[in-house]
């Protein structure tokens, strides 16, 4: 085994030896599989058949596990070289949809490649906003990625899929359970049972879960019915791409929010990664950038989902710290076997969602005290006080009143989308306007001696 310290099991560049790095990568793909719901229920709302939800889950798991690799392999020119996994996103799942009944599968596809055109070109930009994120921006950043997938998990740990669902006590039960054999194992365990501690915790779960829910073994009958190996079904909807002027703009902005959520997904992944580092490193940020970008336009192509960055990958690494980038390597490789092999793609599908939402309230503990701690890690003032207080204030309120936005301007609508851009894209603007005397009197210092 490789040799251990005090920092992290396996470190970003460190190959684990080959049975730890099939177990973690399997690990991190079940937790990407929590996304691929979101074809599941796009499929459903566009009155889609059978054969064109399994083609769709297909084309996106190959984009995710494809976006998975180049992302994490640490190539010359493009992706981050962390432990950074790709999966469906819910960012671009909405205006997905809306293209969809637009203009059909066709149109959302087109689309799709042009948002990630966009982040492609937005990549560059990062190295020059350096100035723009000082350390507690960051770590407000990162926070964020944490608080974002609040909704998705709790509302799962719950039980609940669509709004207005009963909640029943055995979900609860079931999702409480999970989430503390994950915690207890991570705290208390040691060598295999910390390293896996969401694998047990789910495996745990679900053997819970058909014990208390008969209807869980129900629905595992329906594995019997699926093909063990397949290819996907190209049906005339996966054979064209068209574009729409109208749908440019809408997209444009979401590809802003895509990368400013990926920003802080490479920010957080670099944190836990290197933590030597005194200040963020841009050149593999702006690299991730341009992986993310390209695997965007990928699921385009391919006929998939838009993927995106996954925050909760990057917490179940900081939780157990096994960092190594070639396990985001291998859940890639798997994510794109499983995508040919129906019977085991419904199997997981079957895993009760209380489990999968423990899983993601798990990862997202790590994401938001890392960055609070890198938050505070510096001396406080009064101005930083008003940056992350109004910065979160207006960002969360995304998330607490959506109906007032959709009541807003539309120029108010466009940036006050989800709580992680807003609240990146306010705390960046306040603390530039808020230390503006700052600036004024350093320029005048300089000005005075250069006259001396």
């Amino acid at each position: 085994m490789a040799k251990k310290n005090k920092v992290c099991e396996y470190s970003v560049n460190q190959v684990p030896p080959a049975g730890h790095l099939f177990l973690s990568s399997i690990q991190h793909a079940l937790l990407m599989f929590v996304a691929i719901g979101f074809p599941v229920i796009f499929a459903s709302q566009i009155s889609g058949t059978a054969e064109f939800a399994a083609t769709l889950i297909t084309f996106s798991m190959l984009a995710a596990g494809l976006g998975s690799i180049i992302q994490s392999v640490g190539l010359p020119f493009i992706g981050s070289g962390y432990l950074c996994p790709n999966v469906c996103g819910p960012s671009y799942f909405s205006l997905s949809l809306s293209a969809a009944w637009i203009g059909g599968l066709p149109l959302m596809r087109g689309m799709i490649i042009i948002a990630g055109l966009v982040e492609m070109a937005l990549a560059p930009i990062v190295q020059k906003l350096r100035k723009v994120f000082p350390t507690f921006v960051i770590g407000l950043v990162v926070a964020m990625v944490g608080i974002s997938v609040i909704k998705s998990s709790v509302t799962s740990v719950f039980g609940l899929a669509f709004y207005g669902d009963a909640i029943r006590n055995v979900d609860i039960v079931i999702g409480m359970f999970s989430l503390m054999v994950m915690v207890l194992c991570n705290i208390w365990g040691k060598g295999f049972v910390k390293m896996y501690c969401l694998l047990i915790g789910m495996l745990s779960g679900w053997i819970l879960a058909l014990i208390l829910i008969p209807e869980y073994w129900h629905n595992l009958a329906a594995v019997k019915n699926s093909p063990i190996f397949a290819l996907p079904h190209i049906g005339p909807e996966f054979r064209r791409i068209t574009f729409d002027l109208k749908m440019l703009i809408p997209f444009i902005v979401i590809a802003i929010s895509g990368s400013l959520k990926s920003f802080g997904n490479l920010l957080a992944a670099q944190k836990i990664s290197e933590p030597e580092l005194k200040e963020a490193n841009f050149v593999p940020i702006r690299k991730g950038l341009l992986a993310d970008g390209f695997s965007t336009s990928l699921a385009g192509l391919l006929g998939g989902m838009a993927v995106d960055t996954s925050s909760s990958n990057i917490g179940l690494a900081g939780a157990t710290k096994v960092l190594s980038r070639w396990i985001s390597v291998g859940a890639g490789v798997i994510f794109v076997i499983l995508a040919f092999f129906p019977k085991l793609i419904t199997a997981l599908s079957m895993i009760p969602k209380p489990i999968l939402g423990a899983a993601l309230v798990f990862a997202g503990c790590f994401m938001i005290c890392t960055g609070l701690l890198e938050m505070f890690s510096e001396g406080w003032d009064i101005r930083k006080t008003f940056v992350v207080g109004i910065s979160l204030f207006f960002g969360l309120s995304t998330a607490f009143l959506p109906g007032l936005y959709a009541r807003a301007p539309h120029f108010i609508q466009t940036f006050f989308t989800d709580p992680l851009p807003t609240t990146t894209i306010l705390a960046v603007i306040l603390n530039q306007i808020l230390n503006l005397d700052i600036v004024f009197g350093k320029l005048k210092n300089k000005k005075s001696k250069m006259e001396q």
